[in-house]
């Protein structure tokens, strides 16, 4: 084991530890109210672990494997006693799996057993990603006095709802989680994984897609049943949006996110919350995607964490730490969004411009979306293998992706905010949708994507200007650099593809091509709209 830690840690970059040799209790069975025994591992060092501050995890993925040696042995072997615990309804623990549905109920009573433990010193902090930290927002306006600190990454409070909104469905996310979380536990899922991918892959191009779940798994599946047929504003996610209980929060939080990540703009949205409370917070943006493991977790949990579980004070740090992409370097803010920075607009114009100025006479540009052959999604805020920043060459020379693009910057222009897009757009059919991406195009020619947005119309046969929200940025465009969006109607199977009928997503059969027009003239000034640095 002493191998494994020492890949650990050079894997993640992290400073040798403290003691590497650690003890694990498995097995421990902590009963909810309704009778139910779910499944927890703790982890200490063999020496002392009793009585140290615990770190607690409550995960949908299982104890072992990545869980553990990433999340629990580090930090077991760094300060903490761990535990983890699975969820509901899978590797060992009782009740049905029905995902986010009972993790406030069975969080807090996990909490309450945890303070009682002969083990337990006197101090709790939340720690982990995705699933991990949602599951801290289902308890955070109700915890125990015993819980010091929360450090979610790359998560927020209200999770996949943001996939399901009615004017523009993330499919490729949820789906591909209804999936894993079906296959995990079968035999030999690990090496599956890479076949499994691509059987999900192919699955998403099933018509109606409420086959999709049997073309991937060999069966239904009613949790992806439920995504494909209720939008974020159903009764079914009663219970799953955790946003009203962020400005309630009582103890210190640090959040962690990537610019990359799936969920990036609704963690800023609770970070500002907190801020807007006079919670005691801190976030930190770096250049990651969803999956990416990284040093920051533990980090956090050692530099953040621990100080808070022994009633004392982190060093000091500014409260937004941000990652500056195109230059490289972290900087440090007192606010997000920043102060110093204003929306600028620059105009699609004719011939493929990109302007600083009011857009002159033109007509509109045009192009043909099949959702037979939907536009692909290529890179961007994925949890595929496909995702991040990447070369944007063979999308932009697709027919159906317009492109706009600056004159050669004589000067650096930085942004640092929420990004949007207006977008005056009209198709041949009421139904259709509007994809807008920031790239950066470097001196070579070569384009890589910043970050995107889609939103769907359903008066798309009248000129209508569409307003695209994109994801939030830090990024440093170089003089010698071109700025660049483009603009096409999907971005599939990132988004689910609009088959322009106006048929519910679900049931859909039929696909029809539609011929669209972006106009950028004066009495219509579509837009990218970025936060450009002020000038002092």
């Amino acid at each position: 084991m002493s191998l494994l830690s020492h890949l650990v840690q050079r894997r993640l970059k992290l400073a040798a530890p403290p003691t590497r040799d650690l003890v694990v209790e498995r097995d421990l069975r902590v009963p909810m109210p309704d009778g139910v025994d779910l499944l927890a591992d703790r982890w200490a060092p063999k020496s002392g672990g009793e009585g140290l501050p615990t770190a607690v995890f409550r995960s949908p993925y299982g104890r072992a494997g990545v869980v553990g040696t990433i999340l629990a042995r580090p930090l077991a072997e760094r300060g903490y006693q761990v535990l983890i615990q699975s969820t509901r309804g899978g590797f060992g623990s009782g009740g049905t799996l029905d995902p986010k549905r009972q993790e406030r109920e069975d969080g807090l009573a996990t909490l309450d057993w945890t303070v009682k433990q002969p083990w337990f010193g006197d101090a709790i902090v939340l720690v982990g990603l995705s699933y991990l930290g949602y599951s801290q927002w289902a308890v955070a306006d109700r915890l125990p006095s015993q819980v010091k600190a929360m450090i979610p990454q790359v998560t927020e409070s209200a999770l996949s709802l943001e996939f399901l909104r009615e004017d523009g469905m993330s499919l490729e996310t949820p789906f591909g989680w209804g999936v894993l979380v079906a296959t995990q536990e079968l035999p030999l899922a690990l090496l599956r994984k890479p076949a499994q991918a691509k059987k999900t892959a192919r699955a998403l191009y099933t018509l109606p897609l409420n086959q999709a779940d049997i073309a991937a798994l060999g069966h239904r599946s009613d949790y992806i049943q439920d995504i494909l047929a209720h939008d974020a504003r159903s009764p079914r996610w009663t219970g799953f949006d955790h946003r009203d209980r962020v400005a309630d929060v009582t103890v210190p939080v640090s959040s962690i996110g990537g610019w990359y990540d799936v969920f990036l703009p609704g963690q800023l949205r609770d970070f500002q919350v907190l801020q807007q409370a006079g919670r005691p917070s801190r976030l930190t943006i770096g250049p990651w995607t969803h999956a990416e493991f990284t040093n920051a977790l533990v980090d956090e949990a050692v530099e953040f964490g621990l100080p808070h579980a022994r009633g004392e004070e982190p060093p000091h740090r500014a409260p937004v730490r941000l990652y500056m992409m195109g230059e490289d370097t972290w900087r440090d803010f007192e606010s997000w969004p920043p102060s110093g920075y204003s929306p600028r607009p620059f105009h699609l114009g004719a011939h493929g411009a990109l302007l600083a100025d009011q857009p002159e006479e033109s007509a509109p540009d045009q192009y043909r979306y099949d959702p037979a052959d939907p536009t692909p999604a290529v890179g961007g805020a994925r949890t595929v293998k496909d995702c991040g920043r990447v070369d944007n060459s063979a999308l932009e020379a697709r027919p159906d992706v317009l492109t706009y693009t600056t004159p050669t910057l004589d000067e650096d222009v930085e942004i640092v905010g929420e990004v949007s897009a207006e977008i005056w757009f009209r198709s041949s059919l009421p139904h259709a949708d509007v994809f807008v991406r920031l790239c950066d195009v470097d001196p070579d020619g070569r384009s890589h994507n910043i970050c995107d947005g889609l939103t769907s119309l359903t008066d798309a046969d009248e000129l209508t200007c569409a307003t695209v929200s994109l994801w939030p940025t830090a990024y440093r465009f170089k003089q010698g650099h071109r700025i660049r969006v483009q603009v096409s109607s999907g971005a599939f199977p990132r988004y689910a593809r609009n088959p322009g009928t106006g048929e519910p997503l679900a049931t859909a059969t039929t696909l029809r091509a539609a011929d669209q027009s972006v106009h950028h003239d004066p009495a219509h000034p579509s837009a990218i709209i970025l936060p450009v640095r002020e000038r002092r």
